[in-house]
């Protein structure tokens, strides 16, 4: 039915959450679950290697020296090793409450025609000094914490459930590179453009793409997830709480390309999604 996947940068103590946090909150448990680790110096390639079979994981290790891919290049990778109906990606910096697969899987069979990738509302600490927008609820860095050391899991999970009951919502919006698509659909769009590697702009360009070609955008508020931030490019813990020279760069060179590639800035609805 569905294949959950995550590539991975360098970001081990949120990737031991996410892994975690999949096997324990999802309603398919027992789903295939593809990492691809790249380029990792942390020790993520040796805790993947002692834990694929205890989490019943798919793993591909990248060497140090092989080409970058970057976030949607790990995409990309992962999704050409799916066998399932459905692709469910994640990144490595998120921790998932309970049943948000099948919730975002609920929806496709209320649209049953329509090309459509499906989004989970998120919450997320306030580290970049920034307001909630639709579909992102920017919260206090005490509420629930803002590191993987702080992090309080039942309460977050409690209060996700309660969210969940209390609200019933759709915004027409994609959130970053996430969410459920069809595997069919994915090589439909022909997944993300190496251009934008390793990242930035590569999931507005995606989603540009897809809205092009009539691609309906859902986001749900039945399926809850925490993100703490773009940790596994940003890398704040790593850079005094600043962004990483790597993003920096990768911002300034792919702003470039955007334009090179769509002839203007980026423009966005009321949403917040991308559009011409």
């Amino acid at each position: 039915m569905i294949t959950f996947c995550i590539s991975t940068f360098n970001n081990l103590p949120y990737l031991k959450l996410a892994v975690k946090s999949v096997k324990a909150h999802s309603f398919y448990k027992n789903a295939p679950f593809i990492i691809h680790a790249e380029n990792c110096s942390d020790g993520t390639n040796e805790w993947l290697t002692e834990n694929k079979i205890k989490y019943d994981l798919e793993v591909y290790i990248e060497p140090n020296n092989a080409i970058v891919k970057g976030i949607g290049g790990g995409m990309n990778f992962c999704a050409d090793k799916v066998k399932t109906e459905y692709i469910m990606f994640l990144h490595s910096d998120f921790y998932v409450a309970k049943n948000w697969d099948l919730a975002c899987l609920n929806i496709f069979s209320k649209y049953p025609n329509e090309r459509m990738m499906v989004f989970s509302q998120r919450f997320q600490p306030n580290i970049f000094n920034e307001n909630s927008r639709p579909g992102t609820v920017i919260v206090p860095l005490e509420e629930f914490g803002a590191y993987y050391n702080d992090f309080n899991e039942d309460y977050f999970i409690e209060y996700a459930e309660e969210f969940s009951k209390l609200n019933d919502f759709e915004i027409p919006k994609p959130e970053g590179v996430s969410g459920l698509i069809r595997k069919v659909d994915w090589d439909f769009i022909g997944g993300n453009d190496s251009l934008f590697a390793p990242s930035s702009y590569e999931d507005m360009d995606l989603f540009l793409r897809m809205r092009l070609k009539n691609f309906k955008f859902v986001l749900t508020s039945k399926s809850v997830v925490w993100h703490f931030g773009a940790r596994g490019s940003h890398r704040l813990e790593e850079n005094d709480g600043k962004t990483s020279k790597r993003q920096q760069e990768c911002e300034r060179k792919n702003y470039s390309n955007w334009i090179n590639k769509w002839g203007s800035p980026p423009k966005h609805d009321e949403y917040g999604a991308i559009t011409l």
